[in-house]
């Protein structure tokens, strides 16, 4: 690995980069970089040094990392309903995991910016057509036909917009009281009213109704408290399009750091990892946290020397890896990477993507994700971290508020058969909000044993 220089927000174009598209009119494509350029920043300099402190809890052992939203955003799918359910059932995860663990919960969206994805192919071949992958709708469209899939730089303009809009939606309903805690009862969805995870969160509901009518008695309200009135929700995405992020990196005026504000968190994704590759090239010299997802691959000094690259001074809450290593993968290959982390002293948030490793593609057709596989590495990576004494400290799930039926088994008992009935996905299959639920009442209980072994051993 060679050393690295200098950097500046373009020092990326000169390494070689992975999964970008190819753009069939590259000056077009500088003319859009160039319009982003001049438009004002999605997410703020401030809020992103709040996440980073946040994180830092997260590191500590004294927080715990939620981040889930869409697998893809979809332009045709952009509604407010859409947003208000996601972020709904982000928020009743919270909760549980918060009020069973006693533990707060950073609370991240896969959203507001999540358009674009990488393949496993840079081609789609049906029959005798081939044409190029469908690689989000920042990129090409989903419609499998020449003029579709080209790759068209004007799409990033509609992704900032939709982006914008989004956040703006999700900051009036987080700030503005949709988010109160005296509202937990009104934020079950329909289809989870009569689902036994419904009525397990009514229970919870109805103790977190109890003791805040015990706190107003104390003369603690959502009126003079805003911790009750307010929460905090920031956005993330996949740090794939590098002219996109290139174009809303600024410079903070209150501290002189580069920030990328098109979202307050960004990842590096398992095929564009490379030491030397531009994605990291480019995420090292911005101030943002920053997440790399760690698949079987990955080897305990590719983290070390990634740690090197991407937080050079150990803080804590800079740098969170995302371990996607499948159900039947995880027990050995996660243990040596937080062995290694753990002798050299680095600083880290461990999260688990419980989804990327145990997709599947059955004879009918579909993709999905046994939900019990999901479950199980869920479970196998809290046993991980209780064996070497360190924090379990999040979750990373593609999920919604949408009653779809994407993901096999849960409590609704989804067959593959019954794939078909409810599966929108423009990518990847996720967890429908009953799933999402069943997923958070898992955590809840394997945090409470983490924090129990902890008592024990203090």
């Amino acid at each position: 690995m060679s050393a690295p220089g200098a950097w500046t927000p373009d020092s990326w174009r000169q390494k070689p980069a992975r999964q970008l598209p190819e753009y069939d009119d590259p000056e077009r494509l500088r003319q859009v970089e160039q319009t982003l350029a001049g438009f004002p920043p999605l997410v703020f300099a401030g809020e992103c040094r709040a996440l980073e402190a946040r994180l830092a809890e997260v590191c500590a052992g004294r927080a715990f990392l939620l981040q889930g939203g869409d697998c893809a955003e979809a332009f045709a799918e952009f509604n407010a309903n859409k947003i208000r359910d996601t972020l709904r059932v982000l928020l009743q995860m919270a909760v549980v995991l918060t009020f069973a663990a006693g533990m707060p919960v950073v609370k991240v969206g896969r959203m507001a910016g999540q358009f674009a994805k990488p393949r496993s192919e840079p081609v789609e071949r049906r029959g005798e057509v081939t044409l190029p992958s469908y690689r989000g709708d920042m990129v090409n469209g989903l419609d499998f036909d020449a003029e579709a899939r080209r790759p068209d730089p004007e799409r990033q303009i509609q992704a900032y917009m939709q982006a914008a809009a989004t956040l703006n939606l999700l900051r009036a309903f987080t700030e503005g009281g949709y988010a109160s805690l005296t509202r937990v009862h009104q934020w079950t969805l329909g289809f989870v009213e009569d689902s036994p995870q419904g009525e397990r969160y009514r229970d919870l509901a109805d103790r977190i109704g109890e003791a805040l009518a015990f706190m107003e008695a104390c003369g603690i309200t959502d009126r003079n408290t805003p911790q009750i009135r307010q929460t905090e929700f920031y956005t993330s995405h996949e740090c794939l399009l590098l002219g996109f992020e290139q174009a809303l990196t600024r410079i903070d005026s209150t501290t002189g750091r580069w920030y990328d504000t098109s979202a307050h968190f960004l990842w590096i994704g398992d095929r564009t990892r490379q030491l030397d590759g531009a994605h990291v090239e480019f995420c090292r010299g911005i101030a943002n946290p920053i997440g790399i997802k760690a698949g079987p691959s990955m080897t305990p000094d590719e983290l070390l020397r990634l740690c090197d690259r991407l937080n050079p001074h150990n803080l804590p809450g800079r740098l969170t890896v995302i371990s996607r290593m499948g159900a039947e993968g995880v027990q050995k290959h996660l243990p040596p990477l937080i062995r290694a982390a753990v002798r050299e002293g680095r600083q880290l948030v461990w999260s688990c993507d419980p989804m990327h490793g145990n997709t599947i593609r059955l004879n009918n057709g579909y993709k999905t994700r046994p939900f019990e596989r999901i479950l199980a590495e869920v479970r196998h990576f809290f046993a991980i971290h209780r064996a070497e004494g360190t924090h379990a400290g999040g979750i990373h799930i593609e999920m919604t508020g949408q009653d779809v039926t994407e993901c096999t088994g849960g409590a609704q008992a989804i067959s593959e058969a019954s794939l078909g009935d409810r599966y929108h996905t423009h990518c990847d299959p996720r967890l429908n909000a009953q799933q999402s639920l069943e997923l958070a009442f898992l955590m809840a209980e394997a945090l409470k044993e983490e924090r129990a072994a902890l008592r024990a051993a203090s």
